[in-house]
């Protein structure tokens, strides 16, 4: 195979990383909607709109700004500004996206979460994404580094590197169906037993704890295999999206240690 891998189409030749990103918004966003109506969802019409628009402006703004920040170094005043809205990088666009839907929640006094719905779509939007990315070889830069496993991939330059989009799509596949799994009343009430000591049964998960195991463990995989790409350090070891990993993940532990002083069930 050779990289980057594009769709020709007589004297017309597309970019398949564009294809499958245009791919991954468009199916992903059809996938909500058929969840949507087979699904209740707790928010009315009119909320769930602003709620959309909110992750919208959240993950552009973010998405964009933790890529620029991650290659600071390449920031100057020559730069032309198309180069900072061309950066973008799917941890800025969660976490950009999460931001902005509890500042909204705030506003218009939303008390149930709204990301459960939002999950599986995600999930499969940043799959197809992926496949994009390891179609445009070296010209994406989610490459990885240099390897000598048997799962390395030379994507044009001579040099066997990690498949960091394969890994992706992979823990992806995995944490899909380990939701799925978790969303087992049987599942659960035995996790809720173990986590609360209790006794009571017929627990399921409660709302919004769907996405909050998708969004605390991709930051935590995507924590890990920046390890295993060429990236710039922002601060000692780490990198900028690490860094912002690392704060998402914080947050995250704090919403159990609270919900865990609670002593609630897992249940809504």
């Amino acid at each position: 195979m050779s990289f980057p891998v594009n769709l020709n189409f007589g004297l017309f030749e597309i970019s398949s990383h564009l294809v499958f990103e245009t791919l991954a918004f468009v199916i992903g966003f059809r996938y909500y909607l058929i969840l949507r109506k087979r699904q209740k969802d707790l928010l009315t019409s009119e909320e769930r709109v602003w709620i959309l628009i909110a992750v919208c402006v959240g993950a552009l703004f973010f998405s964009r700004f933790i890529a620029v920040m991650e290659h600071i170094d390449l920031v100057n005043g020559d730069t032309p500004l198309l180069f900072y809205y061309s950066q973008k990088t799917i941890v800025g666009g969660l976490l950009g996206g999460l931001i902005a839907v509890e500042i909204t929640k705030k506003i218009l006094g939303i008390k149930v979460s709204s990301g459960d719905i939002m999950t599986y779509p995600l999930i499969l939007g940043i799959m197809i994404g992926r496949v994009g990315c390891f179609l445009a070889g070296l010209e994406d830069g989610t490459y990885g580094i240099e390897t000598n496993l048997w799962c390395g991939i030379n994507f044009g330059d001579g040099i066997r590197r990690h498949p960091t989009q394969v890994y992706e799509i992979l823990f992806l596949l995995v944490l899909w169906m380990f939701i799925r799994i978790l969303e087992n009343p049987a599942v659960t009430s035995i996790v809720s037993r173990k986590l609360l000591n209790e006794t009571e049964v017929n627990y399921c998960l409660s709302n919004g704890l769907k996405f909050k195991i998708f969004l605390c463990n991709y930051l935590l995989f995507r924590f890990g295999i920046e390890f295993i790409k060429p990236v710039s350090q922002f601060y000692s070891i780490f990198s900028f999206i690490q860094i912002s990993c690392l704060l998402g993940i914080l947050y995250y532990v704090f919403l159990y240690l609270k919900w865990l002083k609670s002593k609630r069930p897992l249940s809504v």
